[in-house]
């Protein structure tokens, strides 16, 4: 099985890249829904503010790979050739998935500060930030989950600033790239 993770900031254009790898019917594992379902959960509406707080308290309670290990039978259980994760938070993460999966990809998504904070406002989902402040410090509670290792250990980068038509199209060359390659 050769697994391919992303990771990048908020609204980078990790979901994007994701729906694209979905729509060559790669299959997405998504380490938010770990988060999101473990805040459910607890009763709790799912905002930022919750998903950040139950995020750093598993990671405060299993290490700061809890998400990563949580989502291994996920991926395990899809017996795909190929396994997109969604959502790679921190270098621990990382880590994980490499020591699990010989041949591990991982691939950056990046995109201006100015460009995420519009995504964000547009977007709509209950737990997007809207306004700058609030992005910032979003951007630092990730950062400080080891997101910015993750980031600079990448394989492949990919920015995330064009218009929809050419992220699709890198990000399809891109993964045609890596599909190509033998499994380690």
């Amino acid at each position: 099985m050769k697994v391919i993770g992303i990771v990048g900031l908020p609204a980078s254009g990790k979901g994007e890249f994701s729906r694209i790898a979905a729509g060559m019917g790669i299959p997405v594992v998504v380490m938010g829904d770990v988060i999101r379902d473990a805040v459910r959960a607890a009763g709790l509406p799912v905002t930022d503010e919750n998903l950040g707080s139950v995020a750093n308290a598993l990671r405060k309670e299993g290490g700061m790979a809890a998400i990563a290990e949580r989502a291994l039978p996920a991926i395990e259980s899809l017996n795909a050739a190929v396994v997109l994760v969604d959502g790679i938070r921190g270098d621990a993460e990382v880590d994980v998935f490499r020591d699990r999966f010989p041949g591990f990809v991982l691939i950056g998504v990046d995109a201006p500060f100015a460009i995420r904070l519009s995504r964000l406002t547009m977007r709509g989902r209950a737990d997007d930030v809207h306004d700058a402040a609030d992005l910032t410090n979003r951007d630092s509670r990730e950062i400080s989950w080891g997101l910015g290792r993750a980031l600079a250990q990448a394989d492949h980068l990919i920015m995330n600033e064009w218009s929809m038509k050419e992220f699709e199209q890198k990000a399809r060359q891109l993964l045609e790239e890596i599909m190509e390659e033998p499994c380690a």
